[in-house]
């Protein structure tokens, strides 16, 4: 079985604005851009901003156990609801979990983990 990675980095908004410009460079003389797949910070403290403990527990457990719902989760973590409701949906609009929707019933939504491990890449320059 492959293992599949998810990258996160820290980067300055100064260097995302220099690897933007480049791209668009390369796209204005014909040549391919090379496609940058992960999450990028703009420091160490917003990743540890989003990449809590607590969110770092939820993401391996999804990951582990494959709740059904994000109330079975909940339960599996031994957490509020509301609180594992919100933490899931922060994770899923930073890209960290996916969330697929059923139209069962009242309509559940599953949690999904889909890579093995989180890298982290700090630029020193």
């Amino acid at each position: 079985m492959r293992v599949r990675n998810i990258r996160i980095a820290i980067r300055s908004t100064d260097e995302l604005s220099e690897e933007l410009k480049e791209a668009w460079n390369r796209i204005d003389k014909g040549k391919r851009v090379r496609k940058h797949d992960g999450i990028y910070f703009e420091n160490l403290e917003a990743m540890r901003k989003v990449l809590t403990e607590e969110r770092l527990w939820i993401i391996k457990t999804v990951k582990k156990t494959h709740p059904s719902s994000i109330y079975q989760l909940a339960k599996i973590l031994g957490r509020d609801i509301k609180n594992t409701y919100d933490d899931v949906q922060f994770l899923a609009e930073a890209g960290f979990i996916e969330l697929e929707r059923s139209d069962e019933g009242r309509g559940k939504t599953t949690p999904v983990v889909n890579y093995d491990k989180i890298l982290l890449e700090i630029a020193i320059q």
